[in-house]
């Protein structure tokens, strides 16, 4: 059964440890101390990963959130990671992947997820162009 509270703005609570308050708008949650935190939206099927950086995306995210299988996905995001670095030769995508890399090192997972979605993003408008360059010649 769902458990329904009410809160005030400026309220603070505490779930499994995390310090949150209420926003000043009511509408808003603050985290005031490390806790994982992953909304609807930063959330990947594992059949949405079909592309590098998609599947980059997905072992990250799976890292971040079943941290005791860490070990199980690392090794394959280090080779996706190698392989996308291979695989490109546009220096903002190096440089993202070099972000990317420390912030999991640095267990930053939320931070390279975000970092991850700007390399989506550019891979969207590339595969965008691809297909119209390979008609054309």
């Amino acid at each position: 059964m769902p458990l329904k509270i009410d809160l005030k703005a400026g309220e603070k609570f505490i779930i499994n440890g995390a310090v949150v308050t209420v926003g000043k708008d009511g509408r808003s949650l603050v985290l005031e101390t490390d806790a994982m935190l992953l909304r609807d939206r930063d959330v990947m099927q594992a059949e949405e990963a079909d592309t590098p950086a998609k599947r980059i995306y997905f072992h990250i995210m799976l890292m971040y959130i079943d941290p005791d299988n860490r070990t199980v996905y690392q090794p394959i995001y280090d080779r996706l990671m190698d392989d996308l670095a291979r695989g490109t030769g546009l220096a903002e995508i190096r440089t993202a992947l070099g972000h990317i890399r420390r912030d999991v090192e640095r267990g930053l997972f939320y931070r390279a997820l975000k970092t991850c979605k700007a390399i989506i993003a550019v891979e969207t408008e590339i595969l965008k162009i691809a297909p119209q360059s390979e008609e054309s010649a």
